[in-house]
């Protein structure tokens, strides 16, 4: 089907139900103000297949694992990266996170020896130095005023993310943070405007882009002039970027693609970390008897030592709670696609240009493939635990070859922060203040997580 204003034309195969056309400006309303629950009522009312037509675009919202499958994997070739990230690219650039096609797949090679098995089981002792510096940042809080454990989960995933991957150390750098606050709320804005207010208009929201922008290429430039001035061998991400931009031999066309490329592998490598971290402690005070069970698989594996990557195997059930924090709050709540020529999703047809979107927010929550899908329940994702749902029905990480190269790093990441710190300390939520989600590049809590520190 394709949209002349909101008068559909059929191209055959059924067109999915959804909202009237003279609903549009409560969805918009939804889009900017409440994205998640312009997802999930969606699904609830029309089902595993939903077309809303929000000013010029017509968004197919496809909540099946089936659907899920053709779009990420089977039918990939057919999607390029769509609303939202396509927008983005005038904030951020074509890094790895917004690019297709052809320099996709560079950006992909270039990347992905990084992030093999051998390599990172290399990392653990950075990992495990880097929570232990989390770990006694906290315990300086203890009896303290609240800490707010978002903030300190990334500033913990940036000095992860600048050992392991750069070389680099970011925790000189503590604006960056600060700025990727303002470049992450410009993509949002030029997702929910369809990139149609201009740049160069000095509205507040801008003019902290512009600062923000500035404040990263800054970070990033330093970096590659100290690389350049003390090369390392090679082996580290930066180095690689560095060669394969070609900044060597012509410095004018490269250096803005590195850039992008830098500003890019900053953001998304530690925001999701750092939110799937910010939710798993948050969710621990909720449910104490998950928190003592987490402490006691910790202290029975590790004693007082810091963790190592063999480690991972016997943390089993600490990597279950992980799981099931993403199960219930996916870093990435939203993959969307666009369609480059006509296709068929679940029967449903899908013209080309249309807008797809995937949500692992609302996949996750389906009743269909989860038990009490609103319920904080570690226990699905034990070791023997019933696997009665379809491969599709969790994809925190993506699916297809657009799967998260970072997955593995991130898991252990988070495992050995989430053991350390619970072994050690007590994060107390304050009284009366919820925890609720923000649906930005990564599922994030609006206004930071503050919490009260005391000994486990």
């Amino acid at each position: 089907m394709t949209t002349l204003g909101t008068r559909p034309v059929a191209l055959g195969g059924r067109v999915p139900p959804g909202p009237p056309p003279w609903a549009a400006p409560v969805l918009y309303r939804r889009l900017v103000g409440d994205r998640l629950a312009l997802l999930s009522k969606a699904t609830a009312r029309y089902g595993d297949a939903v077309r809303m037509t929000i000013g010029p675009k017509s968004i197919y919202l496809f909540n099946h694992p089936d659907h899920a499958k053709h779009v990420l994997a089977d039918n990939s070739g057919n999607y390029r990266k769509g609303i939202g990230l396509a927008e983005a690219r005038r904030v951020i650039g074509d890094g790895l996170l917004t690019s297709d096609g052809e320099r996709w797949r560079q950006q992909r090679r270039t990347i992905q020896p990084l992030f093999q098995n051998k390599r990172l089981a290399q990392q653990d002792t950075v990992l495990a130095e880097e929570a232990g510096r989390l770990v006694e940042r906290l315990r300086a809080r203890v009896g303290g005023g609240p800490v707010d454990v978002a903030g300190e989960m990334t500033g913990l995933a940036l000095g992860v993310l600048g050992r392991t991957l750069l070389a680099a150390d970011l925790g000189a750098h503590g604006s960056v943070g600060h700025a990727f606050e303002g470049v992450q709320d410009q993509a949002m804005f030029e997702m929910v405007t369809l990139a149609m207010v201009p740049l160069w208009l000095p509205l507040p929201l801008h003019l902290r882009f512009r600062r923000s922008r500035r404040e990263l290429y800054r970070v990033v430039d330093q970096l590659v002039a100290e690389r350049l001035a003390h090369p390392t061998g090679g082996g580290d991400l930066l180095s690689l970027l560095i060669e394969s931009t070609g900044l060597r031999k012509d410095p004018r066309a490269a250096r803005q693609r590195l850039r992008e490329e830098l500003v890019t592998v900053l953001l998304a490598g530690h925001e999701t970390t750092a939110s799937t971290l910010s939710w798993a402690f948050h969710l621990l005070d909720r449910h104490p008897e998950v928190r003592e069970r987490v402490r006691a698989e910790a202290v029975a594996v590790l004693g007082d030592r810091p963790p190592v990557y063999e480690d991972l195997r016997r943390l089993t059930y600490t990597a279950a709670v992980l799981e099931e924090v993403m199960r219930l709050y996916p870093p990435v709540w939203a993959l969307t696609r666009v369609a480059r020529e006509d296709d068929e999703v679940g029967g449903y047809r899908v013209p080309a240009g249309a807008d797809v979107l995937v949500s692992p927010y609302t996949l996750h929550r389906h009743p269909a493939y989860w038990r009490e899908p609103d319920a904080f329940r570690p226990e699905r994702f034990e070791p023997g635990a019933p696997a009665d749902r379809p491969r599709y029905a969790y994809i925190p990480f993506g699916a297809g070859p657009r799967f998260c190269v970072g997955n593995h790093l991130g898991m252990m990441e988070a495992t050995f922060v989430l053991a350390m710190v619970t072994r050690e300390l007590r994060l107390t939520g304050l009284p009366g203040r919820r925890a609720v989600p923000e649906a930005m590049l990564s599922l994030r809590v609006r206004g930071g997580l503050p919490m009260t520190v005391s000994p486990a």
